[in-house]
């Protein structure tokens, strides 16, 4: 979080405080109407926690809010009620009778203990799946609802709660959850988060535990979703299952949409636009005079409307009115890149130790029935600078997804030193110091080329201090050349900077390996040469092994001090690039029975 996290809040807090003054001036329909917005502001904040930083749409979290306006109301509801209308309630739910802050409390801590338990499960499965878990879990929850109707009343009116939710409390709701949106986002989970949702394979491979991080958004979004159930329940005084269903749930996800789900700007667009469309719509859905003209009833009208305007804005700007940035982003400029030593690594990146190794063992690696990797077994020191080569589809990059824990081993081990690393996923691989690119390109296209690289350098976070991995992430990106762009988005980088963005976020995690899948694919020569420089240079003051998957010949015969070969998914020959460039079963593996003399030319041109 930065000064510009506070400043955005700020504004919101105080466009929030100056609508409540208007609204309790004007009072009446007016104030009503506030009170409205800013309950389905918080519903619409409290998903975008979750679905905005994660990238997962959820159609579940109106469950949470209907678990809390029940649960809540019970508890509010004075005893002499609930014996007369809820005479089968639980002894303890029967004679409990709270304020409502109290029952706020011990609603919302229920609703996040629910959440997760269900998160445990949501957090595993990636886009439509957990899309579709979500849409259960509002299902599950409405026919727990009606099933439970000695406490619930079933599908009738849940009535006698408390109308306890005035401007003033709906007020202090908003600001607490516009407070909590927009740090989580900013905070360092939130940016880990918000790396996953654009890439969760590359976020993995970075460090970051993806289950863990879009468990804890889900615990917090229900949390604040809970709280918007609590007052609207205790605003309408009397409501029923439906009310926690399909059509709201449309229409908040609505609001969340239009706006941009990204950001806390783009929630609060959206819910006004949402909400200044709806309540004139439904003005018309009633029927009304214009110009003297009695227009008749538009049964439908909103919901019609609400259609229309997603469609509109997702046409002209898919990401939503706001798309990505906040307002505050988009006015104030980002922080000064200051590196020390002109990009130089900082004393623990060359920190004499032990010698580290990663040995593979027999590795085999078969997907349905199909070899990739047929029995390799190699080594790999620190220090050292090896090449993999082979033909396409000998299995090269499947061999670097085993041993940075992309993929799991069909057979075979994986050791760091005398570690056995077999099967720990890629965000453990790189807490033990192993960091990769990939042969296509996979960056956080919503974060900037900074926060690209912060969330390596975030990798051990407490423990690492902010302060400490911005210098980290500073350094690695003037490392590269990339001082100049650290503030612009990295999708709007040129190819070649793009890809060294991707070694510059590896070298945050300050590796003892480095895994570089085709670093300069794509690339011309000049552009080749350039990176093949910055490789030697990184390979003479980094303290870090280096392996290079590259069909450019001559790169890796200049920059690695030895060359291993896979055709097939089997290892053909592994030695100095002089003894592998004249061996037989490459030069078969290269150019069937072609000569020696042209495998030479090849390397040398």
């Amino acid at each position: 979080m930065n000064v510009r996290t506070w400043i955005g809040t700020g504004g919101f807090v105080g466009l929030i405080i100056l609508s409540s003054l208007i609204a309790a001036i004007s009072g009446g329909g007016i104030e009503r109407m506030l009170i409205v917005f800013l309950i389905n502001l918080i519903a619409v904040l409290g998903m975008g926690i979750y679905s905005g930083n994660s990238g997962i749409l959820s159609f579940g979290h109106l469950a949470f809010m209907g678990l809390a306006a029940y649960l809540s109301g019970i508890l509010t509801m004075p005893v002499a009620m609930k014996q007369m209308t809820l005479s089968r309630l639980p002894d303890f739910l029967a004679v409990a009778h709270f304020d409502l802050l109290t029952a706020t409390l011990i609603s919302v801590i229920f609703v996040m203990a629910v959440a997760f338990v269900i998160g445990i499960v949501i957090a595993r499965l990636e886009g439509s799946a957990a899309t579709i878990a979500t849409l259960a879990l509002l299902i599950i929850v409405h026919g727990v609802i009606i099933g439970a109707r000695d406490i619930t009343r079933g599908s009738q009116s849940f009535f006698g709660v408390p109308r306890e939710t005035d401007l003033f409390v709906a007020v202090i709701g908003a600001l607490a959850a516009i407070i909590i949106a927009r740090v989580f986002r900013d905070s360092v989970p939130g940016v880990k988060l918000r790396a996953t949702r654009d890439d969760s394979l590359a976020a993995s491979a970075m460090g970051v535990n993806v289950r863990s991080h879009r468990l804890l958004s889900w615990v917090i979004s229900a949390g604040v979703v809970a709280i918007a159930g609590v007052l609207l329940g205790h605003f309408l005084g009397a409501f029923s299952a439906k009310k926690f269903f399909f059509v709201d749930t449309f229409l908040l996800l609505a609001m969340l949409i239009v706006g941009g789900m990204a950001t806390v700007s783009g929630a609060l667009a959206g819910t006004i636009l949402i909400t200044a469309v709806t309540e004139t719509l439904r003005r018309l859905e009633g029927g009304v005079e214009v110009f003297g003209f009695q227009l008749p009833q538009m049964f439908g009208t909103t919901q019609i409307g609400i259609g229309l305007i997603i469609l509109l804005v997702m046409y002209r700007k898919s990401g939503g009115l706001l798309d990505r940035s906040e307002w505050d982003e988009l006015i104030l400029p980002a922080p000064d890149i200051t590196p020390d030593g002109h990009g130089q690594p900082d004393m623990d990146a060359t920190a004499i130790g032990p010698p580290t190794k990663i040995t593979a063992h027999e590795i085999i690696k078969s997907f349905d029935g199909l070899v990739a990797v047929d029995n390799v077994s190699i080594e790999l020191e620190d220090r050292e600078s090896v090449g993999l080569i082979g033909p396409t589809g000998s299995g090269k990059t499947t061999l670097v997804n085993v041993l940075s824990g992309t993929l799991p081993t069909t057979q075979g081990h994986v050791y760091i030193n005398d570690s056995d690393v077999t099967g720990q996923p890629s965000h453990k691989m790189a807490g033990h110091g192993v960091a990769r690119t990939f042969q296509n390109i996979r960056l956080f296209s919503s974060l900037t080329v900074r926060r690209n690289v912060m969330i390596s350098a975030l990798m051990n976070w407490p423990r690492t201090p902010v302060l400490q991995a911005a210098s980290i992430a500073d350094n690695a990106i003037a490392a590269m050349g990339l001082t100049d762009k650290a503030g612009v988005f990295a999708s709007t980088l040129s190819y070649g900077d793009q890809r060294r963005v991707e070694i510059a976020r590896a070298l945050a995690l300050k590796p003892k390996f480095l895994f570089l899948d085709e670093p300069a694919a794509g690339m011309n020569r000049e552009e080749t040469d350039a990176l093949m420089e910055d490789l030697r240079h990184l390979k003479e003051t980094r303290r870090m092994g280096i392996l290079i998957i590259d069909h450019d010949l001559p790169l890796i015969m200049r920059l690695c001090d030895r060359v291993i070969v896979l055709n097939e998914g089997k290892l053909v020959a592994q030695g100095s690039p002089t003894e592998v460039q004249g061996h037989p079963a490459v030069i078969e593996a290269y150019l069937g029975r072609k000569s020696a003399r042209k495998m030479a030319e090849i390397i040398n041109e």
